[in-house]
């Protein structure tokens, strides 16, 4: 049974939603006792690879505590496991892990480099698909429409490819989005809201590698559908579609027009609906996606790191009252966080997929961090992540820093706070998290918005560097209030990070400048990162943009 079938099954909703509680509730009583929930995964961890190449040189066999697993295996990063990886990849076994990789998931890291993470059915059944189920346990609880009817959710980054890239040994290389789990691992209620819509699988042949056009026709078919819910999970995503709407809007009326999808036959001429679709735009200088699905619901995306700075302005666009769920903390090496309520943008530690440490983001992370266990975290600090689990990811630092907000249950309640990555010119070492606090801070009392911003460092006339962001506001700033802004933001990040305030106060940086973009100047240049081939999930937010060419494209210089 394929995807969209399973959505159409008598009585797929029911089950979904039990589904999905009863992973909730099996995650909260795994809560009950962090430390203990944490002990099994080790032992499980080690005892289930312990025969593997990477166990006997580490001796995992004789690891009985967290303090001999921390004593046996450095800190590592993918580079460190990528060896064993490719060996895998290229048909070797029992190298990481006792069970042989099902999948492989793509991921693109800070570099661009695509990753092959190594996906175990052992790995999807104990880490994966319990933290996975229950992430859409709250979106389900309390927006129940979503599960009315298959066409209720526009889901953007589903993308199933029909002939994916493989491995030597012959397995997929795809993202997480692309893969089909109830067919590669038997989990058939995995398919996601939205996965049974009539825009899913695209009933029209397209180009696998043209995603513009896959995401045209996507919204070609949905703006005929009552939706009740957008998932985007990069919240990009989601910030694309209002800009699409309109790029996109002439063709879209003519194909409904027409009854044709991508200029082919497709269903019915429907001069009703275009008339409709027409009158929205001509009444508003432009259409929006509150006036084409007026009974939409919520968002399901990230909500904090870049995205925290637009999404309150982005979700009234979709309506006055839609509500943003906040998708799991979470890469595609393994699940950190889950939002088991309606926390906007935080969710628990998923005590039973992972053995978690953690790295005050002050320090840099080396193979011999000291690293702290859950229980040893403090509210309102940010952290690296470093994660083990029986995939064969081992005292894994997964590149990201987490800020814990609270603790709930009994386990650290945590926030995606930004890339682990510093911007260095002069000492200032700062990091994504600091700046976006610093931005909050500057708009806050000019009543300021924006739709995103980045920022780079270029020598000052006087030949000191300084930072340089490039801001595009969501309505015209005044030069008072954009020169306020400014002034604002040098002293918020002095007030966020030492080693700024430092620079600063030495002479080593010059005070930030301003560059105020169009309205639609990220719209633009995520499309043209979309348009070069990157798969639209992994075209995210990026706050520190160093090099010319991007930087360029952004802000309509070529020479940067």
């Amino acid at each position: 049974m394929n995807v969209s079938s399973v959505w159409h099954a008598p009585g797929h909703a029911a089950r979904y939603r039990e589904r999905v509680f009863a992973a909730r509730t099996r995650l909260t009583r795994d809560h009950s006792d962090l430390a203990e929930a944490q002990r099994r995964v080790l032992n499980d961890l080690v005892g289930f690879n312990a025969s593997t190449a990477f166990g006997r040189a580490h001796g995992l066999g004789r690891v009985l505590t967290m303090e001999d697993f921390r004593s046996a295996v450095p800190v590592r990063d993918y580079a460190d496991h990528a060896p064993l990886i490719e060996r895998t990849a290229a048909g070797e076994r029992n190298l990481l892990s006792a069970d042989t990789p099902a999948v492989y998931f793509t991921s693109s890291g800070s570099t661009g480099a695509h990753k092959k993470v190594p996906v175990t059915p052992r790995f999807m059944k104990t880490t994966f698909m319990p933290f996975y189920y229950a992430a859409w346990a709250p979106l389900v609880e309390h927006f129940p429409e979503v599960l009315e009817r298959p066409d209720a959710v526009l889901n953007l980054k589903h993308d199933p490819l029909t002939a994916p890239p493989t491995t030597a040994d012959g397995r997929p290389h795809v993202g997480a989005s692309q893969v089909d789990f109830g067919a590669r691992f038997g989990e058939p209620l995995s398919a996601e809201p939205g996965t049974g819509a009539p825009w899913a699988a695209l009933p029209v042949p397209t180009d696998p590698a043209d995603h513009l056009e896959r995401a045209y026709l996507r919204l070609r078919l949905a703006v005929q559908a009552d939706l009740r819910c957008m998932i985007g999970i990069n919240p990009a995503m989601v910030a694309a579609v209002p800009y699409q709407l309109n790029l996109w809007w002439p063709r879209i009326v003519k194909e409904v027009r027409d009854g044709t999808l991508g200029g082919l036959p497709h269903g019915r001429p429907d001069p009703a609906r275009a008339a409709e679709l027409e009158r929205l735009a001509d009444s508003a200088g432009g259409v929006r996606p509150a006036q084409v699905w007026p009974r939409m619901r919520a968002l399901f995306c990230w909500t904090t790191g870049v995205a925290s700075l637009y999404l309150p302005a982005l979700s009234g666009e979709f309506g006055p009252d839609v509500a943003v769920l906040p998708a799991p903390v979470a890469a595609s090496e393994g699940p950190v966080g889950v939002a088991l309520d309606r926390h906007p943008s935080a969710g628990s530690l998923v005590a039973s997929a992972s053995v978690y440490e953690f790295v005050p983001a002050e320090e840099d992370l080396r193979p011999d961090s000291d690293t702290l266990l859950p229980d040893e975290l403090e509210a309102g600090r940010d952290y690296h992540v470093v994660f083990s689990h029986v995939g064969g990811l081992y005292r894994y630092a997964v590149g990201d820093v987490v800020r814990v907000v609270d603790t709930a249950g009994g386990v650290p309640r945590v926030e995606y706070a930004g890339r682990g990555g510093r911007s260095d010119a002069a000492g200032e070492r700062m990091r994504d998290a600091e700046v976006v606090r610093a931005l909050h801070t500057a708009l806050r009392p000019g009543g300021l918005a924006l739709r995103n911003a980045a920022c780079r460092v270029e020598p000052s006339p006087g030949g000191t560097p300084h930072y340089v962001f490039a801001v595009s506001p969501r309505t015209p700033w005044p030069p008072a209030g954009a020169a306020r802004f400014t002034a604002a933001l040098d002293g918020a990040l002095s007030a966020e990070s030492a080693g700024y305030a430092a620079a600063r106060a030495a002479g080593r940086l010059a005070a930030p400048s301003l560059r105020l973009l169009d309205a639609e100047a990220f719209d633009r240049d995520w499309h043209a990162a979309v348009a070069s081939g990157i798969r639209p999930t992994q075209v995210k937010d990026r706050l520190f943009r160093q090099d010319d060419a991007l930087w360029g494209r952004l802000t309509g210089t070529p020479n940067g």
